[in-house]
């Protein structure tokens, strides 16, 4: 039974950590897109890293206390401020590409961060932006694979509301209000767990 809990978790980790890492990756289409969403997933899983640091408060919330998980918050932290230094930059009309290194890697991290804290429902909830762009994306190629039909005008979904009529800025700015209403979600879900 213990061989296969930690066959479980091992499968978990790359699972988590993989797909976070793509998911990000497809969502770094548009201009600002990408940073501005992992500005405020990261800021979720700091805050939680932190708190987790606290034993009263970890009791108080009914969360895992894990000890040292406040140097977690401050890599988030520089994390953040990274990419909203690169935001200035990259938002519309983008003068500085993030590219599929800094996507992976960022990704990666977020991934790495919702193990080590064991918030990957969070992670996966926050980061709902993350994940409606990697389903559309194997929505598009089963569907196509399977019936020769397409789903959405183009995937990612980002580019289906472009060529359904939205400005870049315009996708991009909805997309971040969407991140933000699920941020305020995932940091509600402290106190229901």
């Amino acid at each position: 039974v213990i061989q296969l809990g930690a066959g479980l978790a091992i499968l978990l980790t790359i699972v988590v950590i993989t797909g976070s890492s793509n998911a990000v990756n497809l969502t770094d289409g548009l201009d600002g897109l990408a940073a501005g969403c992992v500005v405020l997933v990261a800021s979720v899983l700091a805050l939680v890293a932190f708190l987790s640091n606290n034993i009263e408060i970890c009791r108080y919330l009914n969360i895992l206390y894990i000890e040292g998980s406040s140097e977690i918050a401050v890599f988030l932290m520089a994390t953040i401020g990274a990419c909203l230094g690169f935001l200035w930059y990259n938002g519309y009309p983008a003068q500085v590409f993030m590219g599929d290194v800094g996507a992976l890697a960022l990704g990666a991290a977020l991934g790495a961060v919702a193990v080590i804290t064991k918030n990957e429902l969070v992670l996966a909830l926050v980061g709902g932006i993350f994940v409606l762009e990697a389903v559309s994306v194997i929505t598009q190629r089963v569907s196509y694979k399977m019936t020769k039909k397409r789903v959405f005008r183009m995937a990612p979904i980002h580019h289906h509301f472009e060529l359904s009529g939205w400005a870049e800025p315009q996708v991009t700015v909805r997309f971040w209000i969407i991140s933000l209403v699920l941020a305020m979600l995932g940091l509600a879900t402290l106190k229901l767990r």
